[in-house]
């Protein structure tokens, strides 16, 4: 029985090492969705959930990551103890129909 137990601790560890996406706050709902612009691809669910596709010359970065949180209008995320922060120079922002960002020097469109 002892083995027993330590299995299901080490599946809740692990667990709750993992659950570390934070909501998008209220104030930054405008961030949420399907974005694309040339060469990448970035999506942010409510629930915290980042999915980021970026082609660069001789590579392809696909990632799936969770919200930690923003600081200002960027925003970092991560999985586990790995970061990095989305450096974003001009927030979502409607024009001309379309809402659009800059994120790490790339001009993203929201998907309708």
């Amino acid at each position: 029985m002892r083995g027993f137990s330590f299995v299901f601790l080490a599946a809740g560890l692990l667990a709750a090492a993992t659950a570390w996406a934070e909501p998008v706050p209220a104030d930054k709902m405008a961030y949420v969705g399907n974005w694309h612009g040339k060469d990448m691809q970035l999506s942010l669910t409510k629930e915290g959930k980042i999915v980021y596709r970026r082609a660069k010359p001789n590579s392809q970065v696909d990632l799936s990551m969770d919200l930690q949180g923003f600081k200002g209008n960027d925003f970092d995320a991560g999985v586990r103890f790995m970061k990095t922060t989305f450096v974003v120079s001009k927030p979502p922002r409607r024009e001309n129909g379309k809402w659009t960002m800059t994120v790490d020097g790339v001009e993203l469109t929201r998907d309708a």
